[in-house]
This record gives structure tokens, sequence and C-alpha cells, in this order.
């Protein structure tokens, strides 16, 4: 990454609106192309460190922005608007901060200080790899397949992760994986990404987000120093109501955070394309209609619909961004009801457009299909829509009982 110099941002980046509708714009003109070759959005994210904007979720105390979760929310649904795979891998990063920026964060002082300095100062991205080919999302349970066993001074990594959003343009890698002791330990080991034994397989080639860069990494005897092990503890302390209070409020603010920012990266996709839309049926005049489609009554209603969907998700994300802000993180089981109710309706209103523009929506010269295929990721991400419906319905019932 660029080691631009960094610019001061304003208390509050979203109050800098001419900063981000620019960037919007700018990310906008590129994202056909990156979506067509698949590309790292590497200029992408010159232009965010340009403005200060990697290191955002920094604390104050190492030079970041120390942003709310409410501004955060803000200056990526500019991005996502913009070109969406830039705002994952940024959201990723972003996450990792505010985990490690917290005051109880468990990692060695002198590692949390060099990874959120190096965001600050040189736009050093970081990203948790977890998800491996037989586990799938350790969200779901199981050990890690990914070994890190101890010789002398040293750990060394061995094993398999997909879906490693960012990987070409990230300076650290959070790497979960368990110790080969005999009662092993589960946990995350920093591992810098020019360390020698770290081979990507370029085999990202999805539907939508394709310049996220999710490929395979294989770990081959991976040395890293003993206090590189981050944070170890064992298998059963990491389930969300294992541990401290402390730790539980942690992991449930942890949780908002991830949720409203996916969340908003996905609710702006579905604006994007709301706005296409705008112009489109304004622009669409059929010889046989006498005036564009948008004098339609048909089109009038099923676009108060897409409105209404937006707006629902407007003000369950600034309500949630709110909570959170204020120290009243929501429980992690109201945090995926959220996910469901604002990716439902994202896609919801993705759908309604291409039924209102027909043909020329699926056309691969307008950004609509783009759209639509961005927005189905956001199904992806965990908590998955069984695993939060299963968690809401058991909770709805054990409350009647």
């Amino acid at each position: 990454m660029s080691s631009h110099a960094l610019r001061r941002l304003p208390a509050d980046p979203a109050s800098d609106a001419a900063l981000l509708a620019r960037l919007a714009h700018l990310f906008a003109q590129g994202a056909a192309d990156h979506d067509r070759s698949g590309a790292f959005p590497r200029e992408n994210f010159i232009e965010l460190q340009a403005q200060g904007l990697i290191g955002l979720v920094a604390p104050r105390s190492h030079g970041g922005g120390g942003a709310s979760l409410a501004a955060a929310r803000r200056v990526l649904a500019a991005v996502a608007w913009g070109e969406p795979a830039t705002a994952l891998i940024l959201t990723m990063s972003w996450l990792q901060q505010h985990a490690i920026g917290r005051i109880d964060c468990r990692w060695p002082v002198p590692l949390r200080d060099r990874v959120l300095r190096d965001a600050v100062r040189e736009g050093a991205l970081i990203n948790a790899l977890r998800v491996e080919p037989a586990l799938g999302s350790p969200a779901r349970g199981g050990l890690p397949a990914t070994v890190a066993r101890r010789e002398g001074q040293q750990w060394k990594i061995d094993g398999h992760k997909v879906y490693t959003t960012g990987i070409e343009g990230l300076t650290w890698l959070a790497v979960w994986a368990r110790t080969d002791e005999a009662v092993p330990r589960t946990g995350f080991f920093l591992v810098p990404r020019s360390a020698a034994g770290i081979r990507v397989v370029a085999s990202w080639d999805h539907l939508g987000l394709r310049a996220s860069g999710s490929h395979e990494v294989l770990f081959e005897d991976v040395a890293i120093p003993l206090d590189h092990a981050v944070d170890l503890r064992a298998p059963a302390d990491w389930a969300p109501d294992a541990g401290s209070q402390t730790d539980i409020d942690a992991h449930a603010t942890q949780q908002a955070w991830t949720v409203v920012l996916l969340g908003t990266l996905y609710d702006a996709v579905a604006r994007a394309a709301r706005d296409w839309l705008l112009g489109f049926l304004n622009r669409r005049a059929p010889s046989s209609l006498g005036s564009s489609l948008a004098a339609l009554p048909r089109v009038q209603e099923h676009l108060g619909e897409i409105e209404a969907l937006l707006r629902g998700n407007r003000v369950l994300l600034d309500d949630a961004a709110a909570q959170v802000d204020a120290g009243h993180a929501p429980a992690a089981s109201d945090s995926g009801l959220l996910k469901y109710s604002v990716t439902s309706n994202a896609i919801r209103a993705v759908e309604l457009a291409l039924q209102l523009t027909g043909n020329h929506g699926l056309a691969r010269q307008n950004p609509l299909e783009r759209h639509y295929r961005d927005v189905l990721c956001s199904r992806i991400h965990t908590p998955q829509n069984d695993a939060i419906l299963v968690a809401a319905g058991k909770a709805a019932l054990g409350r009647s009982a």
C-alpha cells in the first residue's frame, strides 16, 4: 500500500459531504472495469489513504480517526455506492482496527500498536483468515485444520484458507489456527503477508464482488515469533457467551459493528441501483407510450416500494449505530435479525428495479445487473440467514415458555 502523507479529517468525517461524494463518483467510474477484470482496486486504496480514511477507525491515541460507528457507516456508504469490493476490503480492515483498538484487547501491546500505526501511516490493511475448505465458517463450530506448532522461539504454521478477502493488498494476516499441543488452544496468529511460505492460489472467480480478491491461501511452514500468537484460548472460551461480562460485551459490540457496516455496504449497492433506475425511468420513453416510463402509475408504485425498503434500512442502520455509539450494543441475536432485514430489503429493492427495466436491466452495458450480482453476496456473510432465523425462533419460543 502506498505511503501517501496522511491528511487529517474533521472530527466527523461525514461532515465533508463534498469529499464523500467525490470519492463515490470516482470509484464508480472504475467499478465496471474492476468487475470485468477482478483486479485488486489498488488505486482506490491509494486515494483512501491520501484522504486519511484507511486509519479512520484506529484510535486517536495511535493517530487514527477514532471514528464512531455512525461516522464509519456514512463514509463506508459513499465508498460502497461507488465500488463495493473496495468497501468490503475496507470494512474487514476497519473491523480489525476496532477490535484491537479496544482497551481490553488481549493482543500484546507492541503488536497492537504496530498494526494500528501501520494502518494510519502507511495505509496497511489487515484481515482475519478464518474460513477453510473442510471447516467452512468457524462460527458453526469445529477446530481449524490450520495448525501452529512451536519450534524453539518460533511458531510454524501450516494450513489452507479460503475466501481471504483483499489478500493481494493486505499487510497483516490474523490467521485462525489451533496449536499442536496435547490440549489444543485456538486463536489468532499475526502473520506478515510478506512472510516466507505463503502462497496465494488465485481461485476467486465469483458472481459478485469480483474485485474483492477473495482467493485461497496456503501456509507452508510459515515461521513467526512466539509473541505473534496474539490471542489463544481454550476452544470453549471462544463461545459468544463465554468468559467475563467484559468479553461478552466486547463480542456483542464487535458483532454490531460487523452487521452495521456490512448492512451499510449492501444497502449502498441497492441505493446505487435505485439511483441508476431513476435516470433510466426518466429517460426511457417508448414511442407507444408517448411519455417516459416515469409517468406510469405501476412504475411509480414499484418505485415507491423500493423507497420504502431503503427508508427502512436507513432507520434500522442509523438506530443500531446510535445505540452502539451510546454504549448499548444490541444482543448478538438482535444484530443477526438486523442483518437479515437489511440485506433482504436490499436484495428485494434491486429485484424490483430489474422488474421495471426488463432486458435493459440485465444488459452488461448497464450497471444494474452488476448491482444485482453484488447485492446477492450479502447472504454469504456470517451469520447466515438459516442461523439467524433458527436463533430468533428458539429465542421467541423460549420467551413464550
